[in-house]
């Protein structure tokens, strides 16, 4: 007997602006998140602020606002 591993994809909302999106957990590399590049420090701020995935659009909006806060404090 053999086991079939199936990569998990499912449509969720996202927890900051409640848009539906596919979420590739399964297959990470080919998840919509992928296309935006965070920093080390960047990712820490986001996951202090958010625990589930996030859409896309909200990963690059919260890269910026990270940006803008940390240049406010220079």
């Amino acid at each position: 007997m053999s086991l079939t591993l199936t990569a998990k994809h499912e449509h969720i909302a996202c927890p900051r602006c409640q848009r539906s999106f596919e979420c590739r957990v399964g297959s990470i590399n080919l998840c919509q998140c992928q296309a935006v590049q965070l920093t080390e420090n960047q990712q820490n701020y986001v996951g202090s602020l958010y625990q589930d995935c996030l859409c896309a659009n909200c990963l690059l909006e919260l890269r910026t606002e990270f940006n803008q806060l940390t240049h406010q404090e220079i």
